[in-house]
């Protein structure tokens, strides 16, 4: 086994895991291979202990939030088995570790975690991208696990990577020729960036951005219920880990935090010349943050 460390755990894994930083130390999280029949004395709630089904690569277990069970079928390709353990899979085993998992890919900016979040598709990761160019460091992209502990929510890294449409990567001022496919069928590239623009410690969370789309770009105040709203909408692995506790223990940490951290609504046109200047109407935002009624608008 590898040891590598990502979203505040070190973890074991027999699968390769490239993505990751290597690191050492004892694990929190053991991933192996192994068949799902030998599991025995267990009874799977859809909780703690959760059994996956995944149609043409296998099956899986994830057990009380630090083992994971790989049992895949014949032929399944390496980096597509990586970007399920990566993406879905621990998406279970960090809800089943107590942290709200969010859709959402996050930067630091003045040793806060600013996060956007959104839907498949919606601009997260390649806004993400565009503040990384300008030389923001980048927490996580798409998967953003948020502890939260006495009133304060803290952001935990992932790791050094985005996911970029190639069009997305090319308006960056890349060479999307000279990077892979994410899979051997996805159409999103894998965008690697060293360790000096990742920020490996975890950061207290100060504002999430909710995405839409519109004929304009727009920042607004977003009401503490249509936050909450929000949040439930873009949790990842809800429709998965479905065991009654968790579901409570959910909606308490979706209202934590609409509490805690301040919401806002940002509507943007598809323009990826625009990114630039999205950039400086974030940074504008949070600079006139002490009026949170403001509207922050663009002419573009």
């Amino acid at each position: 086994m590898k040891v590598y460390q990502a979203y505040n755990l070190c973890i074991a894994s027999e699968l390769l895991l490239p993505e990751l930083i290597e690191s050492q130390g004892n694990p929190d999280v053991i991933v192996r291979f192994g068949k799902v029949g030998d599991v025995t004395g267990v009874e799977f709630d859809r909780g703690s202990n959760f059994l996956g089904d995944l149609p043409g690569v296998g099956k899986f277990v994830i057990h009380k939030g630090c083992e994971v069970i790989v049992d895949t079928l014949p032929g399944v390709e390496e980096a597509l088995l990586r970007n399920l353990v990566l993406g879905p899979i621990l998406c279970v085993l960090l809800r089943q570790r107590g942290l709200l998992v969010l859709h959402a890919s996050c930067v630091d900016i003045n040793n806060k975690a600013v996060a956007f979040m959104g839907g498949s598709g919606w601009g997260k990761s390649t806004l993400a991208a565009a503040f990384h160019t300008q030389g923001y460091d980048t927490l996580t992209d798409d998967v953003m696990p948020v502890e939260i502990a006495a009133g304060c929510p803290t952001v935990f890294p992932a790791y050094p990577q985005f996911k970029l449409w190639p069009e997305a990567v090319a308006s960056l001022g890349h060479n999307a020729e000279s990077l892979s496919p994410v899979s051997q069928n996805s159409f999103k590239l894998a965008y690697k960036f060293p360790r000096r623009g990742f920020q490996q410690n975890p950061l207290p969370l100060h504002r999430i951005y909710v995405l839409s789309k519109g004929t304009n770009h727009e920042i607004a105040s977003l009401q503490p219920q249509d936050a909450f709203i929000e949040l439930v909408r873009h949790t990842r692995a809800m429709m998965a880990v479905t065991e009654t506790g968790f579901v409570a223990s959910h909606l308490r940490l979706c209202t934590e935090l609409v509490k805690n951290v301040s919401f806002r609504r940002f509507t943007r046109k598809p323009a990826l010349a625009d990114l630039p200047e999205l950039v400086k109407l974030v940074e504008h935002d949070l600079a006139d943050s002490a009026d949170t009624f403001t509207t922050v608008s663009s002419s573009l």
